[in-house]
């Protein structure tokens, strides 16, 4: 392929420059110095920081929720993305577009609207409520919270290779004898996979970060639902700036093993494309 067609716009070390120069003070400066914040601890006291076991609490009901938000997050995506790419429907594009709600809406109206809805004079609590199903202030809310922030992800990479899935290999299995299971094991399944895979994985490193919509609907008690973002906080409003750096550094390192991963799989995804 011809490079002429690809390169519209010259200036090639200005853009590159450009680049650079946006990435650096908007991403690796901070993260620098978060890096640097938490360097002045020595190995013992970052230890001790890190691992204390209110820390491994936060770490676990962090790490727990986002995998089952995730888990969610890739069935009902799958799901909404095959609805919307196979199916013709009254207000179509208008469901298509609430897709993108929560990118646009603020996380911290999502917890207060939660948490509203699952009290136990909610909309919703006053029927979950009396079955024990307790969706505000517990657990249970904070995976709501995080399927509803990672939801449009797991759509939005699965829709467009859905939409160029080609009908006839659908067609020709179906010619050779194939059932429509045998057809969405062996020929659909496997084109969905790689991208289904990389929402689930930016929809677990969303998740991760997430504070703005949790901190509303969860009681944020200690060892029970306190969030490890949520204990970044906690360290801060206790002027442990250096503590609070540590913890951040922590979920740093997993995000970056998670974006390895996410380039890894879309690797895999253009060779199995190819």
């Amino acid at each position: 392929m011809s490079t002429v067609g690809r390169n519209v716009l010259p200036g090639f070390s200005l853009g590159l420059g450009y680049t650079v120069m946006y990435l650096t003070i908007l991403v690796l400066i901070p993260l620098a110095a978060c890096f640097l914040k938490a360097s002045e601890l020595s190995p013992e006291e970052f230890l001790a920081a890190v691992w204390t076991p209110r820390a491994r609490a936060a770490y676990g009901l962090t790490f727990t929720a986002s995998l089952a938000a995730a888990v969610i997050n890739v069935v009902i995506g799958l799901i909404v993305a095959w609805t919307l790419v196979r199916y013709d429907f009254p207000f179509k594009r208008f469901i298509d577009a609430l897709v993108d709600v929560p990118f646009a809406l603020p996380t911290s109206v999502a917890g207060l609207v939660y948490a509203g809805l699952y009290v136990k004079d909610g909309w919703l609590g006053q029927f979950l409520v009396p079955l024990g199903i307790e969706g505000a202030y517990s657990r249970l809310g904070i995976i709501l919270v995080l399927v509803f922030t990672g939801f449009p992800f797991v759509v939005r990479t699965v829709q467009p290779v859905l939409e160029d899935l080609d009908a006839e290999t659908e067609e020709a299995a179906a010619v050779l004898g194939a059932n429509r299971w045998q057809t969405f094991r062996r020929v659909i399944v496997p084109t969905l996979l790689p991208p289904a895979l990389t929402g689930f994985t930016l929809a677990f490193a969303r998740a991760i970060g997430e504070y703005g919509s949790v901190i509303f609907i969860s009681s944020n008690m200690p060892y029970q639902t306190e969030i490890a973002p949520v204990l970044i906080v906690a360290r801060l409003e206790e002027f442990s700036y250096r503590e609070a750096a540590a913890i951040a550094v922590v979920l740093l390192s997993f995000s970056f093993v998670l974006l390895a991963i996410i380039n890894l799989l879309e690797r895999w995804s253009k060779r199995h494309d190819g």
